[in-house]
């Protein structure tokens, strides 16, 4: 089985946005993203693997695999192209929570936005909170 490469590191989430963000729109977005998401989780933002910044961690066990292990509640990362959002649970009950988001396009696994001034931020914060709510149904108590 091969093992996970994205772990959670010791690494500066404030340093890492100065360096990795390529434009002050992105940091500027990219601090308001730490912001609002540690206020929403309650965790702290730390970093996983070289690009991702998470909020708390859970654990899980995959249903078609023997695959396990940790993984951020919610993150996001300033990529080149747009901020990639992990965000959202691909359940299909929870569709309805994209209809107020703004302007986005949609990944297999995460949810793509030019700049924040693109969505609705409340709508935002329901879509983490439904996430939340659905992955400690799903796996169970949650860490920071």
């Amino acid at each position: 089985m091969a093992e996970i490469k994205t772990r959670q590191t010791d690494a500066d989430v404030n340093e890492f946005i100065k360096t990795f963000a390529n434009t002050e729109q992105k940091r500027e977005d990219s601090f308001e993203l730490v912001k609002l998401m540690q206020e929403v989780t309650g965790h702290p933002p730390k970093m996983w693997g070289a690009s991702i910044i998470g909020f708390g961690k859970y654990h899980y066990k995959s249903d078609r695999s023997r695959q396990e292990g940790d993984w951020p509640l919610v993150g996001f990362s300033p990529r080149k192209a747009a901020i990639s959002l992990y965000v959202f649970t691909g359940d299909p009950d929870h569709a309805y929570l994209l209809k107020d988001l703004g302007k986005y396009k949609m990944g297999k696994a995460c949810i793509y936005v030019k700049k924040l001034s693109d969505i609705d931020l409340n709508a935002l914060k329901r879509i983490i909170r439904a996430t939340i709510d659905y992955l400690e149904e799903r796996y169970g108590h949650t860490q920071q």
